[in-house]
């Protein structure tokens, strides 16, 4: 979930909106992530130039974009195993 002041700037945008209208917007709001923290318009900045019809398409725009600051372990599951050639394998042992 967004923060609250970013989320609430995206939803009272008036819509349809383009990247760049958001950008000017709320591109100076902060998101705080896990492994640090970047700003809206960085976000946005990796996109390229749409329209939104909609705050809701806004703010996955935002979350499909964020970067691996956003991830707590880059390469982590617990659910599936490392699929094989992945770099994250781990070592393997020989016995």
């Amino acid at each position: 979930m967004l923060p609250t002041g970013t989320a609430e700037v995206i939803d009272d945008h008036e819509y349809p909106a383009t990247t760049e209208e958001l950008i000017e917007d709320c591109g100076d709001r902060t998101l705080e992530l896990p492994n640090g923290s970047e700003t809206v318009g960085d976000v946005l900045a990796r996109l390229e130039s749409e329209t939104f019809e909609s705050a809701d398409d806004a703010q996955l725009a935002v979350y499909s974009a964020m970067s691996n600051k956003a991830v707590g372990r880059v390469g982590y599951s617990d659910r599936d195993p490392t699929p094989v050639g992945s770099p994250y394998s781990p070592d393997a042992v020989s016995f």
